[in-house]
């Protein structure tokens, strides 16, 4: 089947206030390869990477079609596809290398897909998945916890930024595994964290050590920076545990003296979800980790992030809002666009 079909997409990265920074457009319909489910899109979440890679973008002849989280319907599957079917409901956060989820109909490898959550509306669906394989993967492959019901139990976790999009889902995942969980936040935001399941919510202004000590904790197994790591990294290096691991998301300019933390042996890790489908290695993991926390919250172990709904379609005017959002920098939680698109 040939035709076109609708989508929000740019030319060029422009900032919000410029009426060309999104477009409603049309584009041809995709038809799927070997691999690809057909996913007709009922619900988006707008990241932090969607704005970094909007801002950036050279100008093209083509629309750029930016999207990484969605939830819809299987319509089309390839020919080496056999475990999904046609009506399946499937949520997934898809790849930098293709056309994104901001568009009507979109194609996306299987490997990475899963069945949605039984349990959850398409819009608390749609929130969940770039953020979910971000932190699954820097807790239990990265980190090299133990990804079972309270398998970590004695040990524990300082998440900085831990009300955002990603530290709300790793702060549940690290409490289920059984790890004794430590959050920043702004105080105001302490009840989201605790509804998060963060132990001990910590004010992130001021002094960090100064306000840890409050709480009795003198050193953390685990830390995991969900901002930029260069202001936090001398209370790290005073904070982490001998034997430790320290990991981060977020790019950063400076250079890091990790050699300060030779003499204690700890370990350093990037997490970065895309880099899996950017080159080709160890894909089927995402499908599979996605499939473990969909039964997780179908189980009620684990809840969805969704904190804001801009419902009425999927189109550039709706995306501009989530979008400024998340590009204002204070958000708790996810923000979705769901409806059709217009």
């Amino acid at each position: 089947m040939t035709g076109k079909i609708a989508a929000v997409g740019f030319y060029e990265g422009l900032p919000l206030s410029d009426p060309n920074s999104f477009q409603d457009v049309e584009v041809s319909r995709p038809q799927p390869l070997s691999n690809d489910l057909l996913v007709a899109v009922k619900g988006v979440s707008v990241n932090p990477v969607d704005t970094k890679l909007r801002q950036t973008a050279p100008k093209t002849k083509q629309p750029q079609i930016l999207g990484f989280d969605a939830v819809g319907e299987v319509i089309a599957t390839g020919a080496n596809v056999h475990d999904v079917q046609i009506g399946d409901r499937v949520y997934y956060a898809g790849t930098t290398k293709r056309a994104g989820s901001n568009q009507e109909l979109q194609l996306v490898d299987r490997r990475i897909c899963a069945l949605a959550p039984k349990t959850l509306t398409d819009a608390q669906a749609a929130a969940m998945p770039l953020t979910t394989l971000t932190a699954y993967e820097l807790l239990f492959e990265k980190f090299g916890l133990i990804a079972k019901k309270d398998a970590n139990e004695g040990k524990n976790i300082l998440i900085i930024n831990s009300g955002g999009g990603v530290g709300s889902v790793m702060s549940q995942l690290a409490h289920w595994a059984g790890l004794t969980v430590y959050g920043t936040s702004s105080p105001h935001n302490f009840e989201w964290l605790r509804y998060n399941k963060v132990d001990f919510p910590i004010d992130y202004h001021g002094d960090l050590k100064k306000n840890l000590a409050a709480s009795g904790v003198k050193k953390f197994d685990y830390i995991a920076v969900l901002y930029a790591i260069t202001p936090y990294f001398d209370a790290i290096s005073t904070l982490i545990a001998p034997l430790g691991h320290v990991g981060t998301i977020v790019a950063i300019k400076e250079d890091l003296p990790l050699v300060a933390w030779k003499n204690l042996s700890v370990s350093f890790d990037w997490e970065y979800m895309f880099t899996k489908t950017d080159f080709h290695t160890d894909i089927a993991s995402q499908g599979k980790i996605l499939a473990h926390v969909a039964q997780l919250v179908d189980e009620g172990e684990i809840q969805t992030t969704l904190t804001q709904t801009i419902t009425g379609g999927i189109n550039a005017t709706n995306l501009k809002k989530a979008t400024a959002l998340v590009e204002a920098g204070h958000m708790i939680g996810k923000v979705v666009v769901t409806g059709p698109f217009l």
